[in-house]
């Protein structure tokens, strides 16, 4: 099991379509979870809050709901996957071998426990669902150049990716990586 994200800003180009490319020819026949970022409606949520300075738990769920509506293009674009949204639709789906792409639930994960934060972005929601899976690998995909070398903590301190993030892969049994878009094969 694999779980890719691709980072909402991919979207601003035809990237996005290279990438879903790329899965379909490269793990066709396996079981793939595609985690949208949020992108341009996140961003909508980002100034939103700067505007209104509503609190952190209804900016958290807005940006949920940023992740959905990336979910809902996704499979506009791609309709032979199929959208899930708790971790039993992907139980369920799991043997199917095809890739599913995850909305992510509210409920859920505020039952699970997930922090309502800005630090807590789609890249730290794909770790936790990749734990969640048991899944063998965890690749982000990100418009961002990325140094190869460059470990988590350099990542997050350059905001590659979400403050979130090294913590919630502290333990994790699966491999990270975290890629540009074109190093994506």
């Amino acid at each position: 099991m694999i779980v890719i994200k691709l980072g909402g800003s991919l979207a601003h180009s035809k990237t996005l379509i290279n990438c879903f490319n790329k899965i379909q020819q490269r793990y066709q026949g396996r079981s793939v979870i595609i985690v949208p970022g949020g992108g341009a409606f996140a961003d909508q949520v980002r100034l939103a809050q700067q505007q209104w300075q509503f609190d952190e738990f209804t900016a958290h769920h807005m940006a949920i709901l940023a992740m959905q509506q990336m979910a809902l293009m996704f499979k506009s674009l791609v309709p032979q996957w199929t959208v899930v949204s708790s971790l039993s639709d992907i139980q369920r789906d799991l043997h199917l071998n095809k890739t599913l792409i995850w909305s992510p639930n509210n409920v859920e994960l505020d039952q699970s426990g997930v922090p309502a934060s800005w630090d807590i972005t789609s890249d730290s929601l794909a770790a936790w669902l990749a734990t969640q899976i048991s899944a063998t690998e965890l690749i982000l995909v990100k418009s961002a150049v990325i140094d190869p070398q460059a470990s988590l903590e350099q990542l997050a301190a350059q905001q590659i990716i979400d403050q979130g993030f090294c913590q919630q892969t502290q333990a994790a049994l699966f491999r990270i990586r975290v890629l540009n878009q074109r190093d994506f094969q």
